[in-house]
């Protein structure tokens, strides 16, 4: 019987450990992406093309092609098109 309290702290430890979460406004980063189509299409967020897996992977790029802009995309404007990416197209 004691083993009950130890699993339950157990699993609310492991549930916290999840990793990144989508924090962001999918409406504003829909808006924000707009820019993004000067480059490219949304057919590199599906497959054959996609080559994000994670959702850590897919913040990562963001940060990295957001650093292209000058200025560079903010940590909110990141989160926002994570969000809107997420939403319409990865599932995370």
């Amino acid at each position: 019987m004691r083993r009950a309290p130890v699993m339950v702290a157990f699993l609310a430890l492991v549930g916290c450990a999840e990793g990144p979460s989508v924090t962001g406004d999918a409406a504003r980063g829909e808006k924000l992406h707009e820019a993004c189509l000067q480059c490219h299409g949304t057919e590199v967020y599906v497959p054959p093309q996609r080559k994000i897996a994670t959702l850590a992977a897919l913040q990562d790029e963001v940060v990295r092609w957001g650093d292209y802009y000058n200025p560079a995309l903010t940590v909110q404007e990141v989160d926002d098109l994570v969000a809107y990416l997420t939403r319409d197209f990865y599932r995370f």
